[in-house]
């Protein structure tokens, strides 16, 4: 069946291009149901997206691509699409993605692009345009979180009083990340999706889960990476570069620097939680473990937000009884 579908592609590929097809190869795949191939042709190499349409929408991420790209992000351009048969073929943005080249040398050229790019996307938002990130997406995603890591990885079923103590968590969570700032978000704003480019860097791909939500969003998932780690004191001064320059731009960021931060950190706490879950799903559901390996930088990420707050120390708690060891917290179950 799989082979009968890239054949199908292969055909519609070879129509819609401006030059006879020299190659195809597959390119890469992510964790959806979606691949992508690179068609050559004498003219130069285009990518070709396959998304099946009983498993994928193609309306989102062709309405996102078009709304950043008019933002003034280099996102993929449009040259076809088969919307029936779940084809799109599109201008190729290379094969050099910011995980495979950021090293202490370009580290900080590279997030000072990626920091540029953010902000024309989110001096672009208003509301009603895309999919709010409300309160029932938010706690959907925390949800994973005991549904998968918890009952699914570890095999675990949480006690009455550890459900209540996470529950407790989760709200403050909730409600810190709903009375940020919105703008429009890419939802995965990270080392593997943003592509090293000659010109107009990065490229952006991978964005068609983007929504309206919290301003921080974005700048946790690049700078708080399940992919990459950096020391803390380059993290933060990223961050503040980032902070400076939205503010100079005239977007809602807090103006004090503090409270921007703790804002940041929340959000972290709500993305790794989910990041956790959605590692687990992706294991034990879709048979794909490779994720497993990044699990302890994401829970690193986790830990050491909750001992930083009060509020989150009973997650704390949660996670050192989850791994046997005896919390130092003050908090019991």
């Amino acid at each position: 069946m799989e082979h009968q579908r890239t054949e199908r592609l292969k055909q519609w590929v070879a129509s819609v291009l401006p030059a006879p097809m020299i190659d195809f190869q597959a390119a890469s795949a992510d964790a959806s149901f979606r691949r992508y191939f690179r068609a050559t042709t004498a003219a130069g190499s285009f990518v070709v997206m396959d998304a099946p349409p009983s498993h994928e929408d193609c309306g989102p991420w062709l309405k996102v691509a078009h709304l950043f790209r008019d933002a003034g992000v280099n996102t993929p351009q449009i040259f076809a699409e088969n919307l029936s048969d779940g084809f799109i073929l599109m201008s190729d943005l290379g094969s050099t993605t910011y995980l495979s080249v950021l090293n202490e040398a370009s580290a900080d050229r590279l997030y000072r692009d990626a920091n540029a790019s953010l902000i024309k996307i989110q001096l672009a938002s208003r509301p009603g345009v895309l999919p709010p990130y409300d309160e029932a997406l938010l706690r959907r995603e925390l949800d994973l979180f005991p549904d998968w890591y918890v009952a699914r990885h570890l095999g675990v079923a949480l006690s009455e009083d550890q459900r209540a103590s996470l529950e407790t968590v989760f709200r403050a969570l909730l409600d810190n990340n709903l009375a940020q700032p919105q703008v429009f978000v890419h939802r995965d704003w990270h080392s593997r999706n943003l592509m090293v480019t000659d010109a107009d860097n990065p490229g952006v791909i991978d964005f068609q889960d983007a929504v309206f939500g919290p301003i921080t969003y974005d700048l946790v998932s690049i700078y708080k990476d399940a992919y990459i780690a950096w020391d803390e004191d380059r993290l933060l001064d990223w961050v503040v570069r980032y902070w400076e320059a939205a503010k100079k731009a005239g977007l809602p960021v807090d103006p004090d620097f503090g409270a921007f931060y703790r804002d940041f950190e929340w959000m972290g706490a709500q993305r790794h939680i989910k990041v956790l879950g959605i590692f687990a799903r992706l294991c034990h559901r879709d048979g794909k473990d490779g994720y497993l390996k990044d699990m302890p930088l994401v829970m690193n990420y986790l830990r050491r937000a909750c001992e930083r707050y009060r509020e989150l120390q009973p997650l704390l708690a949660l996670l050192d009884a989850l791994e046997g060891r005896v919390a130092d917290t003050g908090y019991t179950f």
